[in-house]
């Protein structure tokens, strides 16, 4: 007689073996089925064969073909989602590790006690393989022991013959297990193994003596305690690994037992059970589903290590399918980390413990874990060979970005007192992959800000292509880092460094490089009203390169400065580099997205005229027949708030639209507020005859104390190393008034303050002789360092401003050295018959006021213009 009989369907007689392995959607000794899939049976023809345990858990008694009114027990009915996850058929099949042996165990206790069949002929065998029925209702593991696991099995038994088909064997087997009435087992092992890993021992079972009645339904309430030894755990561990890497799409389980019956005081004898599952495709358990519902960080004193980091998590795993009761007992963990690449070892972060872990059927199950880090790795926060990432770069970088991170798990080598031996043995060498989901933290740096800004032109020697032709910026950064309330133990921040972009209106103006570690000092701002707690970090940042990406937004952004007259508000979007000092020593935090906003003030309300040029020296450098190179010292006043640094600019000088020449500066530093002796290269040199006109008109204009303009404007040539640049400001030209000079004092006026009267004072008295007809002026050069050459002269006098006084007419050259100085005597033809001429004879001895209308030659060096000249108010001398 096999070990596994079977009666086969009619197609199927020669084609299977006896204990042959079947799915386990198709057990036949003994298999379970649904009550659809009863019904289906029953109409079947009378030779196929049923299976012996029914799925029918909404069966309503166990008699005759008349059944009796009897129902299911209360924990029968409770119990059944239970049936449906343990056993196979179009229901829920099994799908969980921790059921597999028990499940297995049970099958075999279920062969065991259809002990009859073995002593009975094929037909009573046949009888007992169709009629029994097994209601599991509970499954619990009462304890963990140090070889594996005390469980406690629950259930109902019974035999119904109406769910035998053949009539001959129906009669005859409730004759016979009347006879009979019951049969007992003696204590026994069960073991199990799996038979595609070579036999892998997977367990042992101790089974307590067992009795049953098998007369025709009868219902037998099983109730014993059973002791599961863990087997070969190094093939467990195989097995393990392979599921967690899923290549287990298919496992086959084998029970086998050698049994003691008798039947009163008959003895059946020893008989050798088996009994084979195969699990396919959805009947593999999946991992379980998990959330995680807690996560705090805080710091601790670990003795004889010095300071460390704890970590407190509470994670629910959904509980769908275990079916059973019992207490995890605490259970110690090495938490791991990938390394620079999947070919390196796991990196060890952190020891792990749990508390005692509840499971209750169809409850989630909540696990509540403790982590210590002691010190981190070099290897974890040293930079991986070509690359500037560090693994833990790398963690918290797709933690941070919300991708979803994988840490890993595996037994610890150091167990907690309480764990069993056979579990850190059977976990040390199994590492399980847990996907860690991650956390966005687009607002974890807030208010995001510079101040104290300072601005630099590139340099003119840099290459095109270079950090150093690029304007460079100088802050103060300022930032609030928001802490998760995860975070509870102090941090400071050492160093930050950083990526930006800078918009206006919505639109990108150009990258700021802050990518140079900064030191940088921090302090914690606790929380108040609705705002959280913080860490308020300051660092200095000096020349960063700003790179202007895009010339319209650029000109549209100067335009408002300048004009503007409203504050401007700039966004900056940036990835911030942090390093950080905790416990843990100093580790980088990379690429935290940090976004905020710069308020930019205007340049003196857009009324550019505050910045009040005023030139205080001027020097003659060069000149030729059409052009004067001049320095001057100029004194302004910045009405802003930012400083700037000017390596080399050129700015071209217009009149009424016409170019005049260019004006240079070289290495100078601009302040908010006074700004004294600024040196300035200009180079006077108009191109065009319209040029040549305009700047006659110019500089007549300005001799004559009339308010002039110069309006400046940006070429290509402003900053040789940013063209484009210089190009893009060249539509904003702007127009200043033109700087007053400031001439010597009058040796014959010392009290006289030149300063108390913005107009020239290039001649600043004269003296008339009327016996000589002649005149002498006092002539105030604003040149300090350069004569100049009066070549030519045409004036009249007028007083009272129209009634004409004389006229001078001279054309010998004459010198007028720097600083005050006198004229040769002029010639002056008087008008005889004027009233100006006598209101001149009246102030014999006196003075009046003059007005001068004249075209005066004058000369530089290699230069010569001619100008016209219009004096009011000038003192007049009268003289014999």
């Amino acid at each position: 007689m096999s070990d596994n009989p079977k009666s086969p369907l009619p197609e199927e007689q020669n084609a299977k073996e006896p204990g042959a392995q079947r799915p386990a959607s198709q057990h036949s000794n003994p298999s379970i089925r649904s009550k659809r899939s009863q019904h289906s049976e029953r109409s079947r023809h009378s030779d196929e064969s049923t299976p012996l345990l029914s799925r029918d858990i909404d069966h309503q008694g166990y008699g005759d073909t008349d059944r009796d009114a009897e129902r299911p027990s209360p924990a029968a009915s409770s119990l059944r989602s239970l049936q449906n996850g343990v056993f196979g058929g179009k229901g829920k099949r099994l799908t969980r590790w921790s059921t597999l042996i028990a499940v297995t165990i049970l099958l075999i206790i279920i062969i065991v006690i259809l002990g009859l069949g073995f002593a009975a002929p094929a037909l009573v065998e046949e009888y007992a393989k169709e009629a029994i029925v097994f209601e599991p209702t509970n499954l619990s593991i009462e304890s963990f022991t140090s070889s594996g696991l005390r469980a406690r099995v629950q259930g109902d038994f019974t035999l119904d013959a109406s769910r035998v088909h053949k009539k001959s064997v129906r009669d005859l087997g409730r004759a016979g297990t009347w006879i009979a009435r019951a049969v007992e087992s003696k204590s026994s092992k069960v073991e199990v193994v799996l038979p595609e890993y070579g036999n892998v021992l997977v367990g042992t079972a101790d089974l307590p003596p067992i009795v049953v009645d098998i007369r025709n339904g009868h219902t037998n309430h099983l109730d014993f305690i059973t002791d599961l030894n863990a087997g070969d755990v190094d093939g467990m561990r195989r097995i393990a690994t392979d599921w967690l890497h899923g290549k287990l799409n298919r496992l086959s389980v084998k029970g086998t037992a050698d049994v003691s019956l008798k039947s009163g005081i008959f003895s059946l004898g020893t008989q050798s059970l088996s009994e084979s599952m195969v699990f396919m495709g959805k009947d593999v358990p999946a991992f379980p589903k998990y959330n995680i519902s807690k996560l705090n960080f805080h710091e601790i004193q670990i003795p004889d290590a010095g300071r460390g980091m704890e970590a407190d998590v509470s994670v629910t795993l959904i509980n769908d399918y275990f079916p059973v009761t019992f207490t995890v007992p605490p259970l110690a963990f090495d938490i791991l980390v990938q390394g620079c690449s999947p070919d390196e070892p796991y990196i060890m972060l952190a020891n792990a413990t749990t508390a005692d872990i509840q499971v209750l059927p169809k409850e989630d199950i909540l696990v509540d874990v403790s982590g210590i880090v002691q010190q981190l790795p070099d290897t974890l926060i040293q930079a991986c060979q070509d690359s500037q990432k560090s693994p833990m770069d790398l963690l918290l970088g797709s933690y941070m970005s919300g991708e979803e991170t994988t840490i890993y798990v595996r037994g610890s080598e150091q167990p907690s007192p309480n764990e069993p031996d056979w579990i850190p043995e059977l976990m040390r060498g199994i590492i399980v992959p847990l996907p860690v989901p991650g956390h966005t933290f687009d607002n974890l740096i807030r208010n995001f800000s510079l101040a104290n800004v300072h601005f630099g032109l590139p340099s003119p020697f840099a290459d095109p292509d270079s950090p150093e032709a690029y304007p460079r910026v100088s802050a103060v950064v300022k930032a609030l880092v928001g802490l998760p309330e995860e975070m509870n133990f102090p941090i400071s921040v050492s160093r930050v460094r950083a990526d930006a972009d800078v918009f206006y209106k919505k639109r990108k103006l150009g990258e700021l490089d802050l990518s140079k570690w900064q030191k940088a000092n921090s302090s914690l701002v606790e929380a108040h009203g609705d705002v959280s707690q913080g860490l308020a970090v300051e660092s200095i940042v000096e020349d960063a390169p700003l790179a202007i990406t895009d010339d319209d937004v650029f000109s549209d952004l100067v335009r408002s400065l300048v004009f503007g007259g409203k504050n401007l508000v700039l966004g900056v979007k940036a990835r911030v580099d942090v390093e950080t000092e905790t416990a843990l020593g100093k580790f980088v935090v990379r690429d935290i997205p940090a976004e905020g906003k710069v308020f930019v003030k205007p340049i003196s309300g857009g009324n550019i005229t505050s910045f009040s040029p005023q030139v205080g020296s001027l020097e003659i450098l060069q000149t030729t027949t059409s052009s004067i190179l001049l320095q001057a010292k100029v004194n302004i006043t910045n009405p802003t708030d930012y400083s700037a640094t000017i390596p080399y600019v050129q700015i071209q000088m217009l009149n009424n639209g016409s170019v005049l020449g260019h004006a240079t500066a070289k290495n100078i530093s601009v302040i908010p507020g006074p700004n004294h002796d600024i040196s300035v290269t200009a180079l006077w040199e108009p191109e065009t005859e319209k040029g040549k006109a305009v700047g006659r008109e110019l500089l007549s204009q300005y001799v004559s104390g009339y308010n002039t303009s110069i309006t400046l404007r940006t070429t290509n040539a402003t900053i040789p190393s940013q063209p484009q640049l210089g190009a893009a400001l060249s539509s904003l030209p702007i127009e200043l008034p033109t700087p007053k000079l400031k001439p010597p004092k009058n040796p014959n006026h010392p009290d006289d303050d030149p300063a108390d009267d913005d107009s020239p004072h290039f001649i600043d008295d004269a003296t008339f002789h009327l016996i000589t007809s002649t005149a002498t002026l006092t002539l105030l050069s604003p040149l300090p360092h350069t004569a100049l050459y009066v070549t030519s002269v045409n004036a009249t006098a007028y007083y009272n401003h129209t009634l004409p006084v004389g006229q001078v007419l001279y054309d010998l050259p004459f010198k007028v050295p720097p600083g005050a100085s006198t004229s040769p005597r002029l010639p002056v033809a008087w008008t005889l018959d004027g009233l100006g001429y006598e209101a001149v004879k009246k102030a014999l001895g006196g003075d009046l006021k003059l007005d001068a209308v004249a075209y005066v030659g004058i000369r530089v060096g290699s230069w010569e213009e001619e100008i016209w000249f219009r004096g009011r108010g000038i003192g007049a001398s009268i003289r014999i």
